[in-house]
């Protein structure tokens, strides 16, 4: 279809829609090259500036040349011969007669009657010569006068082609802005959890803790995946459960939340238990892994906190066997930022863990990013 178009559409509409489309895209890919640090896009905006260039320098091309042959035009056009026509001559007239010829004229014979002036031969051609130059003239090719042919608007044509390209494209911009949306787009997924689901005891015995279903509705934000550093995606499952911490005989409230991407899965966690974030890092330095583990401390929202890293647990379940549970693999690593519940780190911790199947992990800019935009909300239901 674009080969028809490029054939049957003139030249002087195909080569500027030509140039503005290879600009706009050549310069918005250079632009994505130089954000992204990508060389292969580096490339391909280079190979779309240099077509348009080589475009640009045809029709430069061809403008000198229309004007030369205009000039060449005018400069040989031949100018229409001039006859040049002489005066009627005038007849000869006798002088008057005297007095004398008159006193003689009755004895004389009786005079002839007066002969018709006579008008020479050439002067009678030339006195007929312009009534038979049009006759002539106009049996031939009529001579061209000095006014160049007047040509096709080019300029026209291509201001005609440049609008109508702007006017496809903003309707283009504008389209899903008036038009209503496609329902077949994906939508972000929405929190869900077990309607048989009820909180233990222990989430009664412990005052201000919140569910499964609160911190899911706190995390699951339209902003995460920005915060992530991956705008474009959305989240393809979102889920919050009101469980209890292992080996406490569920006496330790423990609710957690996840949210998952193409890249990666977001967990928050909230333990409610009497260790401290200083005795959880004191724990590494005794174990000697503080190192192997990268602990970092800082303080977020006024709160003593700190990373640490540690690998995820993979396991398999295959339906199709009889011993359908397949021996705990060691997963890919993942990211924690533990985060006291409160300033003056009396016990109990916020943990905002990341992890991707590819063991990439984000800059942990990212998670006290993600950690000072949800934990206010979690701060405020905690507190109701």
């Amino acid at each position: 279809m674009l080969g028809l178009l490029l054939r049957v559409l003139p030249f002087w509409v195909r080569e500027p829609l030509m140039i503005l489309v290879g600009s706009v895209f050549g310069v918005r890919i250079m632009y994505l090259a130089v954000v992204e640090r990508s060389w292969v896009a580096a490339g391909i905006g280079a190979v779309f500036l240099v077509f348009t260039a080589i475009r640009v320098r045809m029709v430069v091309r061809a403008l000198q040349a229309r004007r030369e042959a205009r000039a060449r035009a005018s400069a040989q056009a031949p100018v229409p011969a001039q006859v040049p026509v002489a005066p009627p001559a005038a007849a000869p007239v006798s002088p008057p007669a005297g007095p004398a010829d008159s006193a003689a004229a009755p004895d004389s014979a009786p005079a002839a009657s007066p002969a018709p002036a006579q008008v020479p031969a050439p002067v009678l051609a030339a006195a007929q010569a312009p009534a038979q130059v049009p006759a002539q003239a106009g049996a031939g090719p009529r001579p061209a006068t000095g006014a160049p042919e007047k040509d096709h608007n080019a300029w026209g044509q291509a201001l005609a082609a440049v609008g109508l390209f702007g006017a496809l494209a903003a309707a283009l911009w504008l389209g899903p802005r008036v038009l209503p949306a496609d329902d077949n787009s994906p939508e972000p997924a929405s929190c869900s959890h077990a309607e048989d689901e009820k909180p233990s005891k222990a989430y009664r015995r412990t005052p201000r803790a919140v569910t499964g279903d609160q911190l899911c509705e706190a995390l699951n934000r339209p902003d995460l995946a920005r915060l992530l550093g991956t705008p474009r995606e959305i989240a393809n499952t979102a889920s919050g459960s009101s469980g209890t911490a292992l080996l406490t005989d569920d006496k330790v409230a423990e609710p957690e939340a996840q949210v998952s991407f193409d890249t990666y899965t977001v967990n928050l966690s909230a333990t409610y238990n009497h260790l401290t974030t200083a005795q959880y890092v004191r724990l590494f330095d005794i174990a000697g892994d503080r190192v192997e583990k990268d602990v970092k401390t800082l303080k977020v929202l006024g709160r003593p906190a700190f990373f640490s890293s540690d690998h995820t647990m993979k396991f398999t379940i295959d339906f199709s066997k009889e011993h359908n549970g397949g021996p705990v693999e060691r997963g890919p690593l993942a990211r924690s930022l533990s985060i006291a519940l409160d300033r003056k780190d009396r016990g109990g911790y916020y943990d905002i863990t990341v992890w991707s199947q590819s063991g990439a992990l984000p800059q942990d800019g990212a998670l006290v990013d993600i950690a000072e935009k949800v934990l206010p909300s979690v701060l405020k239901r905690s507190a109701d």
